[in-house]
């Protein structure tokens, strides 16, 4: 994914939060575009779907229906990793170091070091899709049966 220097808005997840909130609210569709005086209703499923995002007069109109602040409407998407990510990226970094320093010293084979490495990292991230490194010998993603 290409991260922006600058804050972006995610047009699809901001119109799944106008979603979240117009259902929290006990709004349909219909009650949105006769707020807004729309002749059919195809700008709120623009929104909703993340086609399109509500003009800046729309926003501040939608933030009072939905009694929430037009930031909590927008949803950002995510922007570089800021300094306090990098150390916690190192810090995961060198838990890694360690335990595989740990593991050549108890006389590990090379596969085995690799599946250790892979649950650390498995651990340490939200999602396993994370992982897509295979044995550089065997290539297999996890378990190797060399």
């Amino acid at each position: 994914m290409d991260q922006n220097l600058f804050p972006v808005i995610d047009p699809a997840a901001t119109g799944r939060n106008i979603q979240r909130l117009r259902k929290a609210n006990g709004l349909s569709v219909r009650d949105l575009q006769s707020y807004f005086g729309f002749e059919d209703p195809q700008a709120i499923y623009r929104w909703q779907w993340g086609r399109s995002l509500p003009s800046v007069d729309n926003l501040y109109a939608l933030s009072i229906l939905l009694h929430v602040s037009m930031n909590e409407i927008l949803v950002p998407q995510p922007s570089i990793p800021n300094i306090k990510e990098k150390t916690a990226d190192m810090a995961v970094f060198s838990v890694l170091v360690n335990q595989v320093a740990q593991n050549i010293v108890q006389g590990f084979s090379f596969h085995d070091l690799f599946e250790v490495i892979v649950v650390i990292l498995k651990d340490q991230f939200i999602r396993a899709d994370d992982i897509k490194a295979p044995c550089p010998t065997c290539r297999r993603i996890t378990k190797c049966n060399f």
